[in-house]
């Protein structure tokens, strides 16, 4: 089975991915695979499609600005 070498990875990204591994209940090796076996599974062009199809859904709505409903929130 081929293998892959990433070199200079920064140490807050490999704790941070250890972290994700941890909670998930993998190790650091599985939960790699895992990230770039579902990354190789989407392309951008899939992407692409499915934001543009999650924009038409959305067209036309009315949204509420975030900070407006966070400060009714803390309100209460």
């Amino acid at each position: 089975m081929p293998q892959v070498l990433i070199r200079n990875l920064k140490a807050d990204v490999v704790a941070r991915l250890k972290t994700r591994a941890r909670r998930h209940g993998r190790s650091l090796e599985t939960e790699l695979k895992e990230i770039l076996e579902t990354a190789s599974r989407h392309s951008a062009v899939e992407a692409r499609a499915v934001a543009n199809r999650i924009r038409r859904q959305l067209a036309g709505r009315r949204h509420a600005d975030s900070v407006d409903l966070i400060a009714e929130d803390r309100a209460r």
